[in-house]
């Protein structure tokens, strides 16, 4: 019913920047009424919430990316974005994009993120 496709990822030094992109497709549901979140899961740990944007705007971050990391939408592109600035190696993860809308969410298949010297 909803497909998400993230892209954007790569390998960047420390204090690089990268802009994750998820490109959101249905028939059924659309962008407008969505909460989108990224989280992120680095090996051998929990996957973490990492910024969140409601339909109607709000926004919300982890404090380990508050003022380094900006969540944003265009709905008429039906593409959330995660604008990642001053990049540290521990920002490094699989990043994932989630659609929420009532009961129903939806994930991407994920964007490999690394940050190395």
């Amino acid at each position: 019913q909803v497909q998400l496709v993230e892209s954007g990822g790569g390998l960047v030094q420390p204090g690089e920047s990268l802009r994750l992109s998820c490109a959101v497709s249905s028939t059924a549901f659309s962008i407008y009424t969505m909460t989108m979140t990224w989280y992120r899961q680095a090996p051998g740990k929990q996957r973490e919430l990492v910024a969140a944007i409601t339909e109607g705007g709000r926004t919300n971050y982890a404090n380990s990316v508050k003022g380094r990391f900006t969540i944003s939408r265009d709905n008429a592109k039906s593409t959330a974005y995660l604008q990642m600035n001053s990049l540290k190696p521990e920002d490094t993860a699989v990043y994932y994009c989630n659609a929420k809308f009532l009961i129903n969410d939806w994930w991407g298949q994920g964007t490999q993120v690394t940050v190395s010297s």
